[in-house]
């Protein structure tokens, strides 16, 4: 996004995304430009949905089609096994997350440590697998399955299909990943890289450019006077306004002020915009 800005020739500005995408995987990827990269936390903790193939019989060291085999099995899962898995694996789980991973061990990339042949040993964590359910499958004596995923912040769909393997009393990797949703977007929004060098070129970006109220969608409006907007952008808090509990999203005339918090009758900034 820095480079088509840049080559552009629009204006610097600053850049943020909510969330990475492992090298195989394909799919939604936010992006977010000036004052929205305040949104990157909130994206960051968003549930994200996925489709993912597991192809049975191999296991890897990155736990996709990336790596090299490390373990085989003859065994092949029937179309009832997998469903009863998918069953277990849905809810609250504990999850161990794969060596090659951007999280940090020690001050670095636990990714960087498993390359040099170095041990990883991470910390098994809980995540929440909200929906687990299968999209295709290639018979009864399965090669390989595609199942799609509603999972919250953390949740490694490789890890996933590693436990969905184990439970199989098989091996596996995954061999195709697509994120198709990350917090409120979706692949209907979404654009590929090189259309995005190509509207910049054209000075035409603003065509694939959401509003910032596109990332909080899920955040009710609080429609606010001038003088309490002012109020607002300078940090101090408002009493007597009537409204539920809770998150919101005050504005002037549409204008986003600030992300507010509404306690009793008083409402204090979360996170100001510059708009």
């Amino acid at each position: 996004m820095k480079r088509a800005l840049r080559d552009g020739g629009y204006p610097k500005a600053k850049v943020g995304h909510g969330g990475t995408l492992d090298p195989l995987a394909s799919g939604v990827l936010p992006v977010a430009l000036g004052e929205a990269t305040k949104l990157c936390g909130r994206m960051l903790d968003a549930d994200k949905a996925y489709d993912f193939t597991i192809r049975f019989g191999e296991e890897t060291s990155t736990l996709d089609a990336e790596g090299e085999v490390v373990a085989r099995s003859e065994v092949r899962p029937s179309l009832a096994e997998v469903t009863a898995v998918l069953a277990r694996l849905t809810g609250e789980i504990e999850q161990l997350p794969p060596a090659y991973s951007a999280l940090k061990v020690d001050g670095r990339r636990a990714y960087d440590l498993a390359r040099a042949g170095k041990a990883v040993t991470l910390k098994a964590r809980s995540v929440t697998v909200h929906e687990l359910r299968l999209v295709a499958a290639d018979g009864n004596g399965l090669e390989e399955v595609t199942l799609a995923a509603r999972v919250s912040k953390g949740t490694y769909i490789r890890s996933l299909a590693r436990d969905i393997c184990g439970a199989l009393g098989t091996v596996g990797h995954v061999s195709m990943l697509r994120r198709t949703r990350a917090g409120p977007f979706t692949l209907s929004a979404a654009i590929p890289l090189d259309k995005l060098g190509e509207l910049a070129m054209a000075r035409s970006l603003e065509q694939a450019l959401l509003p910032l109220t596109a990332g909080l969608d899920d955040i009710p409006a609080l429609p606010v006077t001038p003088d309490q907007a002012r109020a607002l952008r300078e940090g101090r808090r408002l009493a007597g306004i009537a409204a539920k509990p809770g998150l919101h999203l005050a504005t002037d005339e549409s204008v986003p002020v600030a992300l507010v918090e509404l306690s009793g009758s008083e409402i204090r900034v979360v996170r100001g915009f510059n708009l």
